[in-house]
């Protein structure tokens, strides 16, 4: 399957919705938005993976090809998650800029970072929903830090 995807920041108004002392696991920088790949699931959400620095784990689609992720192991983060179907949630006001080496790597596998994504999320509602649960150590190393409970409203969870 395809995914349709485009690149956005979150917008003022998200993070004020989702505020850092309510809501931790979020990625959140006052100095700077961080830019995401915002995929359509056609299910009346959008699924907005941020693009990170450092990247500690393997829930991720870790950059290998770009200079940068030479130095710091840069890429798009599954665990950050954010489910948005607030269109006032994504700024449009502004151009996402991305590492060029980062950019070119990123567009060569865009649908295998939306597939994985998507199924990061899938498997998260399956476990939450009892139909398919995870062992409790997988699920730990897996989901321990995701951000996926902040969205169970518009995850229908």
């Amino acid at each position: 399957m395809e995914y349709e995807y485009q690149l956005y920041y979150l917008s003022s108004q998200f993070y004020q919705a989702y505020p850092q002392n309510l809501f931790p696991e979020i990625e959140y920088k006052s100095t700077r938005a961080y830019a995401c790949m915002l995929i359509d699931t056609h299910d009346g959400y959008f699924i907005c993976v941020p693009f990170r620095s450092n990247i500690r784990h393997k829930n991720a689609f870790r950059f290998k090809h770009s200079i940068r992720s030479q130095k710091n192991a840069s890429g798009l983060d599954y665990s950050k998650i954010a489910i948005i179907s607030n269109d006032d949630y994504l700024d449009s006001s502004k151009a996402v800029y991305i590492d060029g080496d980062e950019y070119k790597e990123f567009i060569t596998n865009a649908n295998h970072i939306a597939k994985a994504a998507v199924k990061y999320v899938d498997d998260y509602i399956l476990h939450v929903t009892a139909v398919k649960p995870l062992d409790e150590k997988e699920y730990t190393r897996k989901y321990g830090f995701s951000t996926l409970p902040y969205f169970h409203d518009i995850l229908k969870i």
